[in-house]
C-alpha cells in the first residue's frame, strides 16, 4: 500500500494542531506529501424570517491572507522540511471544500480531528468531519483526543 498525498484540514484549533503532528509522524512513515488546507468560511448573517439567512459571498482578504500566515507557521515550526507540504486557504463550506480539493490533489488520506461535539451543539454546527467522511472520495482517518499510543510533541498553538 502506498500513500503518496494527505490531507489535513486545518481550523487552528488545538484538535487540528495534535492532528497535524499525528500526520507528520504517520506521513513519514510512507514518504507522503502533505497538503494542508483551511477553509475560510463566508460570514452568515441572520435576515428577517421571510429571507432565512443570508449568506455574503465576498470574503475579508484579511482572513484569507491570516490563514496563509499562519499555515506557513505551521509549516515552518512543525514540519520544518520533514515532509513536502503545499497549503491550500479555500472559501466556502469545510466539508464541500475538503472533498473537493481531495479529488483535485489525487488524495490517498484524508486525516482529520473531530472536535467532539455533542447534543445542542451537534445539532446547530453539525460535524464537518462526519461529512467529510460521508462524502469524501478516499479513505478518511479520523482522531479525537487523546490519541491513543500517540504522544503529541509540541505546544499548541503557534511555533
Amino acid at each position: 500500500m502506498k500513500i503518496n498525498n494527505i490531507l489535513v484540514p486545518i481550523d487552528f484549533s488545538e484538535y487540528s494542531i495534535k492532528a497535524l503532528e499525528y500526520a507528520i509522524d504517520f506521513g513519514s512513515r510512507f514518504n507522503s506529501k502533505l497538503f494542508l488546507i483551511h477553509v475560510v468560511e463566508p460570514p452568515l448573517y441572520p435576515a428577517d424570517f421571510s429571507m432565512g439567512q443570508v449568506v455574503l459571498p465576498e470574503v475579508d482578504e484579511n482572513f484569507v491572507s491570516r490563514a496563509e500566515e499562519e499555515l506557513d507557521s505551521l509549516i515552518k515550526n512543525k514540519i520544518a522540511g520533514k515532509l513536502p507540504t503545499e497549503k491550500i486557504v479555500r472559501n466556502g463550506k469545510p466539508f464541500i471544500e475538503i472533498i473537493e480539493a481531495a479529488a483535485e490533489k489525487d488524495i490517498d488520506l484524508i486525516i482529520i480531528a473531530t472536535h467532539g461535539h455533542t447534543g445542542v451543539e451537534y445539532l446547530l454546527f453539525g460535524s464537518t468531519a462526519e461529512k467529510v467522511v460521508r462524502k469524501a472520495p478516499c479513505p478518511v482517518l479520523t482522531l479525537r483526543d487523546p490519541i491513543k499510543n500517540f504522544k503529541y510533541k509540541g505546544k499548541l498553538g503557534k511555533g
